[in-house]
């Protein structure tokens, strides 16, 4: 198989689909690699590592959106529609369900598209997106304490505190692997850190991880306002597989909060928790203030730790890009879950039912697309 790695294009996204040791597997494998020019320089990776491990460089994006299967990171730009084209595999991440335009185009053109985060195996895990997420997670915590000093529009809050001088607040809204991370962060840096979460189940294992260091709370709307009046720095870190996240915080809950507290959403690329949060941001100008908080609210935060991000991504992406690349696409959709489960797009037709609740679209169910096979 011919497959291609392009250079990511969304701002500041220096992350890169695979390092040299992914394209040396899929070249030892016999598949011929074809790597744009400078995609893996965010990272640190040169174009001579490529060439070593295997990889043709290619100048053009056009070209390397030629191949059989594009592996990425983040999701298409509207100014990489025009490379659709029936039957391209396309594998990386989509989050479709806050993203109408780019679903209709992968549906427009033909293009079978699966979703690192979607990925799903019968253990109910994601394990795609758990690398983003226990990255994102952590680093939503030192962003926030950043955010907090007052010469970047905080409350001039240090997290530990110091003796005699009380901690910062943290509300970390989900206890998934996102909050999970976020919490140890917070708790390292010293500050005073709630998780508030709706599985009881979960916030017994949280109470075992953490002890004493955290609290526990269920989240409910209660819950939430009450928290919210004291903090400092609120992380939402919600996900609903294959969903557009749901509004947690309401406008009205964010006026309860202190002035100059800050806000970390690292569910905006599903849509965001926080009603007040109307624009996705950037690593360029990641903040802005509503309700006198501050809001982070940047779509690939891991983007700005590429060199950590794209190997930790690659670790979990090279089983699944060899079962692609070795077999035919239908024979690996019937034979296996987790891949199938991934699937977004499949010859013309929305196959994900989540996706197509939140957009209001018409779906069919993947099966319902596979050639049946003949016993």
């Amino acid at each position: 198989m011919i497959i291609g790695i392009p250079k990511e294009i969304k701002n500041n996204e220096n992350r890169v689909a695979l390092p040299p040791s992914g394209v040396f597997d899929l070249t030892n494998r016999g598949h011929k690699v074809l790597v744009e020019k400078d995609a893996g320089k965010g990272s640190a990776i040169s174009d001579d590592e490529y060439i070593e491990a295997g990889a043709t460089i290619i100048e053009k994006a056009e070209d390397v959106w030629a191949a059989e299967m594009v592996m990425k990171v983040k999701e298409p730009l509207q100014e990489e529609y025009k490379y659709f084209r029936k039957g391209l595999l396309l594998f990386t991440y989509l989050h479709l369900a806050a993203n109408k335009p780019l679903t209709e185009a992968l549906i427009e053109n033909g293009v079978n598209a699966i979703a690192y985060e979607n990925v799903q195996p019968a253990d109910n895990t994601l394990p795609l997106l758990a690398p983003m997420s226990e990255i994102a997670g952590r680093m939503a915590a030192q962003i926030g304490a950043n955010y907090l000093e007052r010469i970047n529009g905080g409350k001039g809050i240090l997290l530990s505190g110091v003796p005699g001088v009380r901690r910062g607040n943290v509300v970390v809204i989900g206890g998934g692997v996102v909050g999970l991370n976020a919490a140890k962060i917070a708790v390292g840096l010293g500050a005073n850190v709630t998780i508030l979460d709706v599985s009881v189940a979960r916030l017994k294992e949280l109470d075992i991880i953490f002890g004493n260091s955290v609290q526990t709370m269920m989240s409910n709307s209660f819950n939430i306002q009450g928290c919210l009046k004291t903090a400092d720095l609120v992380i939402g870190a919600v996900l609903i597989p294959g969903h557009k996240a749901p509004t947690l915080v309401t406008k009205e809950m964010v006026t309860v909060m202190p002035d100059h507290s800050v806000v970390v959403d690292v569910a905006i690329d599903q849509g965001g928790i926080f009603e007040t949060e109307d624009r996705v941001t950037t690593h360029d100008d990641p903040t802005y203030v509503k309700e006198g908080v501050v809001h982070y609210a940047v779509a690939n935060m891991p983007g700005a730790v590429p060199q950590t991000a794209t190997y930790a991504l690659s670790n979990s992406t090279m089983a699944y890009a060899n079962i692609l690349a070795n077999n035919p696409l239908e024979k690996v959709l019937a034979d296996n879950l987790a891949i199938r489960r991934g699937v977004n797009t499949f010859n013309g037709k929305l196959t994900l039912e989540a996706v197509a609740k939140d957009l209001a679209m018409d779906y069919t169910p993947i099966n319902d697309l596979l050639t049946p096979v003949n016993s």
